[in-house]
């Protein structure tokens, strides 16, 4: 059977394999494109292993929310051309519907087998380097954010006694913007209960050597440069905890995101509190 470049290229959309690839699978099964889309899976699962070693700095971020839980999922590759693929982006969001469906809250198996079957056919790396999984209870609302195509995810649960209030539009908006604001402000920690002591004693012990070797301090009292240390540790803490970070999003009083949110709650009569957030950028 004559092999047509149209054939050819007709493949090649389906499996996204090399022109020379998709040639030779045709040739293979006599112009049969199941049996040719088969044949390339199995030449390119045989070469997975020789790709594992190659290095996949780009990738895409994904998240889904369903039956009362959320997923977000990192899936690394060699190329920003196959991250904006449209076969990895379904992959990204299979994955993530797996980890749903079978609780999976870290990188196994089981997903890897399923990036596997995409390696076959694109002849690309790819891993999945990370996974969170939230459980939305009763009283929890979870709002996702994806900015720039993959680029960065976002997911922020809420929790009130009373679940009307997100239904409504001002709730909605003000759970948009939350998530847009943890993408832009890149929060560490939700509140500063949530960070780790010896991160706190590390940052101590910096701050510390700054009001040793500042020489318009040494002649202060123990108690002030203890006092200036601690300072300082609550604008990092302002930097870096996401209830206490200067809200970006419609902010024209400069308020904290836990002041809006109680400026919030007094104008709707609620008592929305943000419960956890996770935030994933592709690549980092």
């Amino acid at each position: 059977m004559t092999i047509t470049m149209d054939m050819i290229k007709q493949l090649r959309e389906i499996t996204h394999a090399g022109i020379m690839d998709c040639k030779k699978a045709l040739q293979e099964s006599d112009g049969d494109f199941d049996k040719a889309e088969e044949y390339l899976k199995k030449v390119g699962l045989a070469a997975v292993e020789k790709r594992v070693d190659r290095a996949t700095d780009n990738g895409r971020v994904t998240f889904v929310i369903a039956d009362k839980k959320a997923a977000l999922i990192e899936v690394t590759c060699e190329t920003d051309f196959v991250a904006k693929n449209d076969s990895f982006k379904k992959l990204c969001k299979d994955l993530a519907c797996l980890a749903i469906e079978k609780n999976y809250s870290e990188p196994n198996d089981e997903m890897q087998q399923m990036v596997n079957g995409l390696i076959a056919t694109i002849n690309e790396n790819m891993k999945v380097k990370k996974v969170a999984l939230m459980d939305i209870a009763a009283n929890e609302f979870v709002m996702g954010y994806d900015h720039a195509d993959g680029n960065i995810c976002v997911l922020v649960k809420f929790a009130a006694s009373n679940t009307a209030i997100f239904k409504s539009e001002a709730f909605q908006t003000f759970a948009f913007n939350t998530a847009m604001h943890v993408c832009a402000a890149s929060p560490m920690y939700l509140c500063d209960a949530d960070v780790p002591k010896d991160y706190e004693e590390k940052q101590l012990e910096i701050f510390n050597a700054q009001v040793v070797g500042d020489e318009k301090l040494k002649n202060k009292p123990e108690k002030v440069l203890e006092g200036i240390v601690r300072g300082k540790l609550k604008k990092h803490y302002a930097e870096i905890c996401l209830l206490d970070q200067v809200f970006q999003i419609s902010n024209d009083d400069g308020l904290t995101v836990s002041q809006l949110l109680a400026k919030f709650n007094k104008e709707n009569g609620s008592d929305v509190k943000i419960a956890a957030y996770e935030r994933f950028l592709a690549g980092a």
